[in-house]
């Protein structure tokens, strides 16, 4: 359902298994106790301190001043009319929910709504949920969630691990989703035509056709219906009140690069979950057999192996879904996440769009220089490393990553090397 991972917004051998939601609970990730390490909880230090202030507006509350703080463009906007989070009730096509981005914490709002619904990424828990009240205060405090959110965002949608989701569900008048159609969860890997049930969307595509801006009016045969009134939509003043909302746009190209992003985050944070747990374990396995501290289990390497393989072949873009023609977006969003760099000797940038046949010209997620990523575990940060070199250099041509040309390897070789700090010297060879 058009559900993002704030607050109601996969691995063994090769894939280690998914924690279950009372895991988290126990040593050694502690969910509800342990202290967060995220943006959110960076600002409410500042806030208390005196040293940052949210401003409340009329019209949206906290948000402009939340969005200003944590350097969140307004140009990420993105449109859900599905009733599918926290502020159902608040929800439909006439007031849909507005999700603002950027590469460490996913900001919600509803129009009227009782709370700012935040999703920050955090290098101890994976994500970190949190609400904050809509209502004036010389101290502004976010409530962090640690019950509620989990139910959908600790499920097997996400590995059991704290995490995202984006689905595309058909959807009635009034915003519920017509569950009997049937449900797509989103991800780069996404056919084009499965996107965007219960979204606004707006940009131009081209041939290819989509689900978004479709209210449905036959709930008992919503596919036999269709959406052709849906495709290449440029303004949305028609249907809702966009005078409500910081823009006007639900930009195509937001909506792309924030359905890579949700399951890139999701894999980093099951990678960095599952490596702690898989430690843990042999840890306990030591004390309890009277083995050396130092002792390494196949078992435990399997699942940290497993979990930097599934990274990996996620941030070099494997099985992304192919796009058949030129997509533009309405808004600045490209633009401005473009210039956002970093850029090589070259002048060459992960956050480059393509546009065309793929989303980015050079095929690796600008989330490689995310905090979440470089505070990996040091087991699993060398796997997906020593895993991402080979395959750059040609030495791993496995089916996962048989889209690279021998020039995408190259480039983004040469990329890395000049912009990622920190990368081991055998990276220099």
């Amino acid at each position: 359902m058009s559900r993002f991972g704030v607050c109601c917004l996969l691995l063994a051998a090769a894939a280690p298994a998914a924690a279950q939601p009372d895991e988290l609970d126990r040593e050694p990730i502690n969910y509800r106790t342990a202290k967060a390490d995220n943006v959110v909880a960076a600002l409410q230090t500042r806030i208390n301190a005196g040293k940052a202030r949210l401003a409340f507006a009329d019209d949206h509350g906290y948000l402009p001043a939340l969005l200003k703080e944590l350097d969140v463009p307004l140009s990420s906007q993105v449109l859900v009319f599905s009733r599918t989070s926290l502020q159902r009730e608040r929800i439909t096509p006439k007031t849909p929910r507005a999700i603002y981005f950027n590469d460490d914490v996913y900001v919600g709002f509803c129009l009227r709504g009782d709370v700012l619904e935040v999703s920050a990424v955090d290098t101890n828990l994976g994500t970190a949920y949190y609400t904050l009240d809509q209502q004036p205060d010389a101290a502004p405090r976010f409530t962090r969630e640690r019950d509620r959110c989990l139910t959908c965002h600790a499920s097997p949608a996400t590995g059991g691990m704290p995490g995202h989701l984006v689905r595309s569900v058909f959807t009635d008048r009034t915003g519920l989703p017509v569950l009997s159609a049937g449900s797509f969860r989103t991800s780069h890997t996404s056919p084009f035509s499965e996107r965007w049930g219960g979204w606004y969307v707006t940009g131009t595509h081209g041939r290819q056709t989509h689900m978004g801006n479709w209210v449905v009016a036959n709930e008992a045969a919503p596919r036999a219906e269709g959406n052709a009134g849906g495709q290449n939509v440029t303004e949305l003043k028609s249907r809702f009140t966009v005078a409500n909302y910081l823009t006007p746009h639900s930009d195509i190209v937001a909506l792309l690069v924030l359905e890579h992003q949700i399951e890139c985050h999701n894999r980093i944070a099951r990678a960095m979950i599952a490596t702690r747990q898989a430690r843990h374990y042999e840890a306990m396995l030591n004390k309890n057999l009277g083995e050396p501290a130092d002792k390494k289990w196949d078992s435990a390497t399997r699942r940290i192996e497993g979990a930097g393989d599934q990274l990996v072949e996620y941030l070099l873009f494997s099985g992304e879904a192919k796009l058949d023609g030129p997509v533009a977006g309405t808004s600045d969003f490209a633009k401005e996440f473009a210039a956002r760099g970093p850029v090589d000797k070259k002048g060459r940038s992960l956050r480059e769009f393509d546009l065309r046949t793929r989303l980015f010209k050079y095929p690796c997620s600008y989330l490689v220089y995310s905090k979440a990523f470089a505070a990996l575990p040091a087991g699993v940060k060398e796997r997906t490393l020593r895993r991402m070199h080979a395959v750059l250099t040609g030495q791993d041509t496995s089916p996962p990553f048989a889209h690279l040309s021998a020039a995408d390897r190259t480039a983004v070789l040469e990329i890395l090397r000049d912009t990622l700090p920190d990368l081991p010297r055998y990276w220099a060879r």
